[in-house]
């Protein structure tokens, strides 16, 4: 599975991690995050991240 990188902030979002913190699961690919998820460490919307 392919990691995602904020482009505001730098924060990877690994699907092999999800985003437990945020009720996401480990190996939640980036596709099936929510439209609402957030960058966790600065809020960014995710049409501001980037495939890394």
């Amino acid at each position: 599975m392919d990691r995602w990188v904020c482009n505001v902030c730098g924060y990877i979002y690994d699907p092999q991690q999800g985003d437990p913190d945020n009720g996401i699961s480990p190996g939640t690919a980036f596709e099936d995050l929510p439209e609402d998820w957030s960058c966790p460490v600065c809020g960014a919307a995710k049409d501001e991240f980037s495939k890394e």
